[in-house]
C-alpha cells in the first residue's frame, strides 16, 4: 500500500512537520512521565484507529520498558488492573479529550478533576497538548493512508 501523500517530498509539508516534530520533542522531554505518554499516545490513536502511531507508540513503549501485557490492555484499560490510579485519570482524560464529537459537554469536570489529582499543573498541560498532538498527527496519518508496520523505536527522535 503506497499512502496518498508524501509528506517528506512536499516543501510545504516539510516545513510544517519539522515544527509539528519539535513539539512532539518538548512533550517527551516534559514532567509527564514516559510510560503514560506512550499509554495515552497508543489509545488515542486505537480510538482513532491510526495504525501508523499504534505500531510507533507501541514499540516506543517496550523500547522504555513497557510490558506487552500492559500494553496489550490499554484498549480494555477500565477492566485492567495494571495501571496505576494516575495512568488511569490519564487515559480517561484522552478517551474524553478525543472523543469530543461524541460528548456533549467535551471533557467532564469529574474526569479533569482526577486527572488534577495525580498531575501537576505543568504535566497536565503536557497531557492536553499530548492529547491534541496526537490526534493531530492521527489524522495526518489517516487521510493520507501511511502505511504501517515497519517504524523502528527512535526512529525520529
Amino acid at each position: 500500500m503506497d499512502a496518498r501523500l508524501n509528506y517528506f517530498a512536499d516543501p510545504t509539508a516539510v516545513t510544517a512537520l519539522k515544527h509539528f516534530m519539535s513539539a512532539g520533542k518538548v512533550l517527551r522531554e516534559s514532567p509527564l512521565p514516559t510510560a503514560t505518554q506512550e499509554l495515552v499516545a497508543l489509545r488515542v490513536s486505537q480510538i482513532n484507529g491510526c495504525a501508523v502511531c499504534i505500531d510507533m507508540h507501541t514499540k516506543e513503549a517496550v523500547a522504555a520498558g513497557e510490558t506487552s501485557v500492559r500494553l496489550n490492555l490499554v484498549a480494555a484499560w477500565r477492566e485492567a488492573t495494571l495501571f496505576t490510579e494516575a495512568e488511569r485519570a490519564a487515559l480517561e482524560l484522552a478517551e474524553e479529550g478525543t472523543r469530543v464529537a461524541d460528548a456533549a459537554g467535551g471533557v467532564s469536570d469529574e474526569v479533569w478533576a482526577r486527572a488534577a489529582q495525580h498531575y501537576d499543573e505543568e504535566q497536565l498541560t503536557a497531557l492536553v497538548v499530548l492529547i491534541c498532538f496526537m490526534n493531530t498527527a492521527n489524522r495526518l496519518n489517516i487521510i493520507a493512508q501511511q502505511p504501517a508496520g515497519d517504524y523502528k523505536a527512535g526512529q525520529f527522535h
